[in-house]
């Protein structure tokens, strides 16, 4: 899969294309669906399937304050994308400039000039361009005015209702692992490289491995039981409890760090990719007044994540 980063990087043979265009945060098995139409329909009439998504997501810059957290940071996004299949992603820079292009520009500077679509698949509530001005109507205009064919994303629910980003989301601060899990098609992780921490931890005999998050937000605060991937040869998981917040006991701040205990391992990994799966809440972040106060609940969230895990 090619990653197209910023609308200066499109050449001609980024052109013919299905597209689909939207934050696809978690990549979730409603937008599953959608990925495998635009592949599908890629594959029949022998174009490139191709998502155009926005960094940072418009409302992330638009209201900064008021955005969600991600479920996804873009390396994990595209990683997803890339397993469903879709031949390019374009990522757009979204800034004022490009916050500023009419609704007419995008169509004939980005979808026509750049991409040359030949089928679009937006939701039928999709707003673009400067001051929301072009909508799935518009779309339907422009497309027979310029030999483009655009379908409609229809809601994909289950018994609990439709699948999305936000339902997720609540799931995971409810702490329902196996909720995200349905809405996902798979477990919830969190990946990301091990980095160098402030290695207080080993200090009260707690080594960690510690995850940049590399997001404003988090969906996820707190202890939890988890198994990690990435470590082993065989593709095994290590079992572990983790610790998502901005460092009780030292100085808060608006950092957050992703910090990981694994049971019964030794070995030093930084520089190593891995996949942090969440299995089950223990707690949620604490402030401590001493070292010795975090060790001893530590103490008792690891024979919690031990016996949550070997069930």
């Amino acid at each position: 899969m090619q990653v197209i980063r910023g609308l200066y990087n499109l050449k001609a043979h980024h052109r013919n294309t299905v597209l689909t265009i939207g934050n696809f945060d978690g990549v979730h098995r409603g937008h599953q669906t959608v990925l495998a139409a635009v592949v599908s329909k890629a594959r029949q009439q022998g174009l490139t399937a191709t998502v155009m998504i926005f960094e940072p997501q418009p409302l992330e810059f638009f209201a900064p304050s008021q955005a969600p957290a991600r479920l996804t940071r873009l390396s994990e996004k595209l990683q997803a994308l890339k397993d469903s299949g879709i031949d390019q992603v374009l990522v757009i820079r979204f800034n004022a400039a490009f916050a500023a292009l009419t609704a007419e520009d995008f169509i004939g500077k980005i979808l026509v000039d750049g991409l040359a679509v030949r089928h679009l698949y937006v939701g039928d509530d999709f707003c673009f361009g400067k001051n929301r001005g072009g909508n799935f109507e518009t779309l339907v205009q422009s497309g027979m005015k310029y030999g483009f064919d655009v379908e409609n994303l229809h809601t994909i629910a289950d018994g609990e209702g439709r699948f999305s980003s936000t339902r997720i989301r609540q799931h995971l601060l409810e702490g329902d692992f196996a909720g995200a899990e349905v809405c996902l098609g798979r477990a919830y992780r969190m990946c990301g490289r091990v980095a160098h921490g402030h290695k207080q931890g080993r200090t009260i005999g707690y080594p960690t491995i510690n995850i940049e998050l590399k997001r404003n937000k988090s969906p996820l605060m707190g202890v939890y039981a988890v198994r990690v991937y990435g470590l082993t040869d065989d593709g095994s998981a290590l079992n572990g409890a983790a610790s998502i917040g901005n460092r009780p006991v030292v100085e808060r701040d608006d950092h957050y760090l992703l910090e990981v205990f694994l049971f019964d391992f030794d070995r030093e990994i930084y520089g190593e990719h891995v996949q942090v799966e969440f299995v089950s809440f223990i707690r949620p972040e604490m402030d401590f007044e001493s070292f010795e106060a975090l060790k001893k609940r530590i103490d008792d969230d690891t024979e919690q994540a031990r016996q949550l895990l070997s069930q």
